[in-house]
């Protein structure tokens, strides 16, 4: 066997090789290091572009504020003056989640001194509706007032405001995916059979079983079996926080009647009840109260 050469000092010679070697292996774990980083870096950029939450807050004369972590995902879509209690039909491309605010116009001079004492403006004024789409990726979950009333994903929420009154404020809140445990999800409701529905037709419906307190979600499922679009209204009152107090459904005629349920002395519909078939105005949506 060969001994390795010595140097003056008595201490072998290193070999070569190992020396040599030396030098990939540095690399290569510098290498490693460098690439987890930015595996880690890129892994950390993809979470931040998940949709986390924003909130949309407004009151009776709009004054809208969008703030959250994904306030950036949101885009306004337009503002379009609606009649009659109407809907304005706006675009929806496909992956994007549309949000329609109604409000009544902001007021101005002497009319906002006049307006300040009003819970309410005069119902021939014409309301304004405010247009956002949100790029959520996935489901999203809204909250109306701090209370959970809907999945949303490639969908439409509408929020009306203008019975808010003066000093009233509405927050609408839309939560990702993020910390949701499994089975929260809500399956997307099956619109096949509303396909050929025409929102400039009136048509009949039979009117759905609604009792005050009644959770959102089932009250939602009656009405989307009837191919009606909801517009939500929070309003303070009733018994149980976060459910339903009431809905009006759209009767169609040139007065713009609704049938409320369930019924009260003195509604616009006064006796109608569930079951009874009635001639509704698809481009007016149904308003579902709910009680914050």
């Amino acid at each position: 066997m060969r001994s390795h050469p010595h140097r003056p000092d008595g201490r072998a010679h290193r070999p070569a090789a190992l020396v040599a070697g030396a030098v990939p292996l540095a690399l290569a774990l510098l290498v490693s290091g460098c690439e987890a980083s930015t595996t880690s870096t890129a892994a950390d950029a993809r979470a931040d572009d998940v949709f986390s939450s924003v909130r949309f807050t407004l009151g009776a004369r709009g004054d809208i504020q969008v703030a959250g972590t994904s306030r950036t995902a949101v885009t306004p879509a337009g503002d379009r003056t609606v009649t009659g209690g109407r809907a304005y039909p706006f675009d929806r491309p496909p992956g994007k989640l549309l949000v329609v605010l109604r409000h009544w116009p902001s007021p101005s001079g002497q009319r906002a001194a006049r307006d300040a004492v009003r819970l309410l403006p005069p119902p021939d004024d014409v309301a304004i509706e405010s247009a956002y789409l949100v790029d959520t990726g996935d489901w999203a979950l809204a909250e109306l007032d701090g209370h959970p009333v809907q999945w949303l994903r490639r969908d439409t929420i509408r929020v009306d405001a203008t019975k808010a009154g003066a000093v009233g404020r509405t927050h609408l809140t839309l939560s990702g995916p993020r910390g949701r445990r499994p089975g929260q999800v809500t399956p997307p409701p099956d619109d096949r059979a509303c396909e050929g529905v025409d929102p400039a037709v009136n048509r009949f419906v039979v009117l759905p079983e609604v009792e005050s307190g009644t959770p959102v979600p089932e009250v939602l499922a009656r009405l989307r079996e009837r191919c009606l679009d909801v517009q939500y209204v929070s309003m303070p009152g009733g018994v149980h926080r976060g459910t339903v107090w009431w809905i009006e459904i759209p009767v169609a005629g040139h007065t713009a009647p609704v049938a409320e349920l369930p019924s009260t002395e003195g509604s616009p519909a006064q006796g109608r009840l569930p079951g009874d078939k009635i001639l509704t105005d698809p481009s007016r949506p149904t308003t579902v109260i709910v009680i914050h």
